[in-house]
């Protein structure tokens, strides 16, 4: 007679940091959270660069620049989730936001972080079920996904913004990768060839 013995314990969630960000060249929002695997997260830190008294657009950039970069040496998040583009009709704001994420991406990646990008569509579809949901109602589901008491809710949407995109990456993880995640430079250019122009 003999007996099997299997091993049952659980696999070792491990804890990673992800930064959110949600560009903009007047408001940018950020949002750190702290998760365990794919079960658990919570909020460390969100809030906002207010870049409204600046004239200068380089120095708006360069202030997104250093300010990712000030987040990532805090932090020291593991990979960082980014809104992407999406399609306006002023072609101008176009223009601007994509500098903006561009530029915090670049820090990101002068750091080593991998970079995931997703589309205000999932965004919201991943909290609330809507695609189209207002600002106010992914703030309220990152509020209660998050259990965050109401009064440290009073900061700028751009902020709650950047932590649902956190989130959504949160809920990403153990999926398969997805086209906007990028390990470094080289493989972000090999991915986006059209976004590189030679002279």
């Amino acid at each position: 007679m003999f007996q099997l013995f299997f091993n049952m314990q659980k696999p070792v969630q491990t804890q990673q940091t992800i930064l959110g960000i949600d560009p903009g060249t007047n408001i940018m929002g950020y949002g750190i959270l702290q998760t365990c695997g794919s079960r658990s997260a919570s909020l460390l830190a969100m809030g906002i660069l207010d870049m409204r008294k600046l004239k200068s657009p380089y120095e708006k950039l360069q202030r997104i620049f250093m300010r990712t970069l000030e987040l990532i040496d805090e932090y020291k998040p593991d990979e960082l989730a980014i809104e992407s583009q999406f399609y306006a009709e002023n072609v101008q704001s176009m223009l601007k936001l994509g500098r903006a994420q561009g530029v915090a991406i670049a820090a990101a990646l002068f750091r080593n972080m991998t970079i995931n990008e997703y589309a205000p569509l999932k965004i919201k579809m991943a909290l609330t079920g809507n695609g189209s949901a207002s600002k106010e109602q992914v703030a309220d589901m990152v509020r209660r996904f998050l259990h965050i008491p109401q009064e440290q809710m009073q900061v700028k949407l751009d902020a709650t913004d950047a932590v649902a995109v956190a989130y959504c990456h949160f809920l990403q993880l153990g999926k398969p990768v997805t086209h906007g995640k990028y390990s470094g430079w080289k493989d972000y250019i090999d991915k986006n060839p059209d976004k590189i122009h030679t002279k």
